[in-house]
């Protein structure tokens, strides 16, 4: 079972990185522009939120933050050329909290604090999406979300132990991809439910 769930680990990671190739593209065609100072900071907490779920014992299902992190590193070093923006409050809040979460793990000793400190942060950087996804579905990718939530899906079945430290991580990206997807698949239902019902309303005039 444990090598079952080491492959099943690599494969969530590599779905992990699929999941930027259609944002990328946008970029390369000069749709999208991503915000410079945002995801550098991204790639900064992924790198803590790796290191330390690393270091709280977890092995097969770590392949999904190192890899997205990777994707991450993608996309900023393209913002570098084809991105925007400066600094927001929320960025240097951000890596203030990162900051404080590596002085904590140096202090305490305990890598579970840093990573309990950056999943909160993590969420905090999440909530515009997620309510963008509610309110303005059409702005976000479903496909990118369907396959992330593919990744974090399998990355369950990955976890070695289900103690709190090793699902704790696992769990919160697996719910808030599970959201978003919800609620951009919420849009696509009532989208073809105003179709359909227009398709039958001209039927039945006929």
């Amino acid at each position: 079972m444990a090598g079952w769930q080491a492959t099943i680990g690599v494969v969530a990671g590599f779905l992990s990185i699929l999941c930027f190739v259609p944002y990328i593209v946008t970029i390369l065609q000069g749709k999208t522009k991503p915000n410079r100072a945002t995801w550098w900071i991204w790639v900064i907490l992924s790198t803590v939120i790796s290191a330390s779920y690393y270091s709280s014992g977890a092995g097969n299902t770590i392949w999904l933050p190192v890899c997205g992190g990777i994707g991450q590193l993608i996309v900023a070093i393209l913002s570098l050329k084809h991105g925007e923006g400066g600094w927001s409050r929320f960025d240097r809040l951000c890596l203030l909290g990162v900051g404080i979460s590596l002085l904590l793990w140096w202090q305490f000793n305990s890598p579970l604090i840093a990573l309990l400190l950056n999943i909160l942060i993590d969420f905090l950087g999440a909530l515009p999406t997620i309510k963008k996804s509610y309110y303005e579905p059409q702005t976000e990718n479903l496909l990118t979300w369907i396959l992330y939530l593919a990744a974090s899906t399998l990355n369950l079945f990955a976890i070695e132990s289900w103690s709190f430290t090793l699902s704790a991580f696992p769990l919160y990206i697996f719910f808030i991809n599970t959201t978003i997807v919800i609620f951009l698949l919420r849009n696509k239902l009532q989208a073809y439910n105003l179709k359909k019902h227009r398709i039958l309303k001209k039927i039945n005039f006929m």
